[in-house]
């Protein structure tokens, strides 16, 4: 059986929970999640974790917030005026909204105050500055370009 290694396209089961055990995220009911490892397309802790693993394996992971979606930051946390808020908004607190910025980007932010005449918003991941537990298994390991031993060559017969 193949062990994940970079350049991999896995296949991947997983519940995502936090330490007090509330569950966050999960394929359980779904597809599988397919990932190519070394893409950054998921958080480097659950990626490191898959690394090395073979199709079956299971596993329990910790990861911190460096390896997950970072420490929360409070310079990603402003208070804005209530004019900033398009009037067809009725803010609320959980609320998520779409912050658009001079350079056109938008980015969501999330509403964790009201006052009279202001809204706190913050840009932070919901789940930054969280360590993350995930149970994994490994459904299938695809070789990919980045696999050792691969040349990148083609075979060609005369």
């Amino acid at each position: 059986m193949a062990q994940a290694n970079t350049g991999d396209q896995v296949q991947v089961h997983y519940t995502g929970k936090l330490e007090d055990g509330t569950e966050f995220d999960s394929s359980e009911e779904g597809e599988p999640l397919s990932f190519t490892i070394g893409e950054n397309r998921v958080i480097p802790g659950f990626e490191e974790a898959v690394t090395g693993m073979e199709p079956g394996d299971k596993k329990t992971t910790e990861v911190e917030p460096e390896q997950a979606y970072g420490e929360h930051r409070e310079d990603m946390v402003m208070e804005m005026d209530r004019g900033q808020i398009p009037d067809e908004v009725d803010p609320q607190v959980g609320q998520q909204l779409q912050l658009r910025l001079e350079d056109g980007q938008t980015v969501p932010v999330l509403i964790t105050a009201l006052g009279e005449d202001t809204v706190t918003i913050d840009a932070n991941h919901p789940l930054a500055g969280r360590t993350l537990i995930f149970d994994i298994e490994v459904v299938d390991v695809a070789e990919g370009s980045g696999s050792p031993g691969d040349t990148g060559g083609n075979i060609v017969t005369p």
